[in-house]
């Protein structure tokens, strides 16, 4: 068996070792008889998946008390309605930074609930999102009920560097992209979120952590019984039947980063990965980084030679270098790298002396 080097935005690579653990323990998980994907969601088994997967979590991220944990289904675009309908207050606003595609669909999917009250505080879609704006004096007032931000853009390979002066609102952050990356303080946020598949586990499972203020009863629209934040909360994952399969990866993951000397040990790792890449790029007369330096990415780099017909080329020959999923997102074109914490080193190294030699080709 050989394995590529993927680099794919999601559902993306896990580490080797938990995929190992999974494929032996797959007809027979811990002496019941049946895979997990077999278990009932009520049994002590899976009670005891779901508690340790919670707790590793915990103590990751180091989350506060105040602080609830929950699994959901539906993905982290689901969520895009999800946050207006669980925070938006009588009269309330709601501040949107546009930094990238999955920011402004969320801030679409806010408009139908405030409308002209869901305010794009700043934005940088004029420039193709090529960098994070200016967000120290957002529009903020006495009604505002949430400031929210999609924390790395993965189509764009942005990121937030610094976070954004809220004036003391409530900060919602879509982290999909770069979730358990590095550390958070998780006490600056109000509501954290993200769809596992990019950085965590399989697809169709999103974590929610959410101060315990704002798991709200009441609501100013009519809210669906499963998109209520409380409904999980109150029954912590439990309500129905959650996303097993996943949960039970996670878990595996997230001992897996513990193992591995926790947040900052993988934040040292990615940042020592995206710079063989970016380094590169830096010199390159054929490659090139589009985004503003200030505002990179160490999970997702974006880059192109600015011909289509070369850009396509270099991705048909990457599979031959045992290189897989290069493409760039359809809105932007040219290549992607995605350097997720499974992602080794080497993998990053393999793709950048598959560069040298492209160039060096295509340059003569």
């Amino acid at each position: 068996m050989s394995r590529v080097f993927n680099f794919s935005a999601g559902p993306a690579v896990l580490p080797e070792e938990v995929l190992k653990e999974a494929a032996a323990e797959m007809l027979d998980y811990e002496g019941s008889g049946m895979s997990v994907m077999e278990m009932s969601h009520r049994s002590k088994p899976f009670q005891k998946i779901l508690d340790e997967a919670t707790q590793d979590l915990r103590d990751l991220m180091n989350i506060p008390d105040n602080y609830k944990v929950i699994f959901v289904q539906g993905g982290a675009t689901q969520q895009f309605a999800a946050v207006p309908m669980n925070l938006q207050t009588k009269g309330g606003n709601a501040v949107y930074v546009d930094s990238g595609n999955f920011a402004h669909k969320a801030f679409e999917e806010a408009q139908i609930f405030y409308g002209e009250n869901a305010i794009v505080g700043a934005s940088s879609k004029e420039d193709n999102y090529t960098y994070i704006p200016d967000v120290d004096n957002l529009p903020i007032n006495d009604k505002t009920d949430y400031v929210y931000i999609c924390e790395n853009n993965t189509i764009f390979g942005t990121t937030f560097h610094k976070l954004p002066n809220t004036q003391g609102k409530p900060l919602v952050s879509d982290q999909s992209s770069m979730f358990l990356s590095r550390p958070v303080d998780v006490t600056k946020y109000g509501v954290i979120y993200a769809g596992v598949q990019k950085n965590v586990g399989p697809a169709g499972l999103v974590i929610l952590i959410i101060r315990e203020d704002l798991v709200k009863s009441e609501f100013v629209n009519p809210t669906a019984t499963m998109l209520k934040w409380k409904t999980q909360v109150s029954k912590d994952s439990l309500y129905n039947t959650p996303n097993c399969w996943s949960i039970y990866i996670c878990g595996k993951v997230f001992k897996w980063l513990k193992k591995n000397g926790g947040l900052k040990a993988m934040e040292e790792r990615n940042e020592a990965k995206a710079k063989v890449l970016y380094d590169y790029l830096d010199q390159s007369k054929l490659f090139k980084n589009t985004v503003r330096k200030d505002s990179r990415s160490i999970m997702n780099v974006c880059f192109r030679t600015g011909d289509e017909e070369l850009d396509a080329e270099f991705i048909k020959g990457a599979q031959a270098h045992n290189i897989a999923s290069i493409k760039g997102h359809r809105l932007v074109g040219g290549m992607r790298a995605s350097i997720y914490n499974a992602m080794p080193i080497e993998g990053v190294k393999a793709l950048v002396e598959y560069m040298k030699e492209f160039e060096k080709e295509h340059l003569k």
